[in-house]
């Protein structure tokens, strides 16, 4: 296991910066998830951990050493890509080993790493096949175990599980779950599958055009977002998002936002739930009030009684698409679609208005000009 310490890094091409300041730490045995879009520069970054291309500024530590002038190959690092790069005409035995004979590992322990990555990847039966009768969930076996046999001080995975279908990818995101918690050892994940990056890592980085905009754990970016950004990339369906103001009411601060119910469109305050000091500072100001899906859903008349944070709100709705285990219930907020996660025998049909309660304890406020949490 090691940590590591990305400071500063910055990587041009030419005058283009594709990568603009990253500062990361990650200590012993942690997962970390760089999380974003294609071209975010996740995959970049990786490749500078690697070796693989070269820092424009900045400095890359594994255990407190600068490694940015080190040769990828003394670096201790192993790398499992997207398209396996598994030597075709080589047997999986032969695959596994072939990294471990570059490197003069005697043949007894060839054989006992081996058999010990076969075991925990599952594929001792696969030994004397080559990569063209394979799966592709095999072969990806085949490469994680490649990088076990290394018994290097970090993992690199670059979108590993991209090339799978769906139930492909659940079944090896838990084994590379269970490869984790076993073997303890620090793994850094590229992936643009935010089911991927809640479910595997102990902390995300989520990146866009080549900056981080949030390094938390995962619920905390999915509860806390730093910034809009953060909030509608993470969450499927995403976050709502609806125009509102801050208003006083008494004692209380709450939003005021419109909303169509009964066929008339008309305005509805929500008290907000044990407010920040600094929001009073917002009374009589714009923002934008976010909401998850879960977290506005049908009334469940115990929770309104025994939950403080709980309020409610008519609204009409638009479009409902059952999805079996919930009802998606479509209706409009501030003038934005908004998504409600309803239990399907509660939704109700399109054009019927529909009592909705809403966790005030769960929700983001931003603000518009910056987009930045409040």
């Amino acid at each position: 296991m090691a940590s590591l310490s990305i400071r500063n890094i910055k990587k041009r091409y030419g005058p283009v910066e594709i990568l603009k300041g990253i500062d990361l730490d990650l200590a012993d045995g942690e997962f970390l998830v760089l999380l974003g879009p294609s071209g975010c520069g996740k995959s970049t970054l990786l490749n500078m951990i690697a070796g693989l291309d070269t820092i424009t500024e900045g400095d890359i530590a594994i255990d407190d050493t600068v490694i940015n002038n080190v040769h990828p190959k003394d670096r201790n690092i192993a790398m499992v890509f997207q398209s396996y790069a598994l030597y075709p005409n080589m047997t999986v035995e032969k695959n596994i080993s072939f990294g471990l004979e570059m490197r003069g590992v005697p043949k007894d322990k060839q054989k006992e790493l081996i058999a010990k990555a076969a075991d925990i990847l599952q594929i001792t039966h696969l030994m004397q096949r080559k990569p063209a009768q394979l799966s592709g969930g095999q072969r990806q076996r085949v490469a994680m175990g490649r990088a076990l046999v290394r018994d290097p001080k970090i993992f690199l995975f670059d979108e590993p599980l991209s090339n799978l279908d769906a139930k492909l990818r659940v079944e090896l995101r838990t084994e590379i779950k269970k490869l984790h918690q076993r073997l303890r050892t620090t793994i850094v994940y590229v992936t643009h599958d935010q089911i991927e990056a809640m479910t595997l890592a102990t902390r995300v980085a989520v990146m866009k055009d080549g900056i981080v905009q949030q390094f938390a754990a995962p619920q905390e970016v999915y509860e806390r977002p730093a910034n809009m950004y953060v909030a509608g990339f993470v969450g499927s369906p995403a976050m709502n998002f609806a125009p509102a103001t801050l208003v006083s009411e008494g004692n209380h601060l709450g939003v005021r936002l419109r909303r169509t119910a009964n066929g008339e469109t008309g305005d509805v305050v929500l008290p907000l739930f044990e407010p920040a000091p600094h929001l009073g500072d917002w009374v009589g100001r714009e923002v934008i009030l976010g909401i998850r899906p879960e977290t506005m859903t049908h009334v469940i008349q115990a929770e309104l009684r025994e939950n403080s944070a709980m309020t409610t709100m008519e609204c009409e709705i638009n479009v409902t698409e059952p999805t079996g285990a919930d009802t998606l219930t479509y209706v409009t907020l501030g003038g934005n679609q908004a998504i409600a996660r309803v239990r399907p025998h509660d939704a109700r049909p399109a054009g019927q208005t529909m009592n909705f309660m809403i966790d005030m304890s769960k929700i983001s406020l931003f603000d518009p000009a910056t987009e930045k949490r409040l």
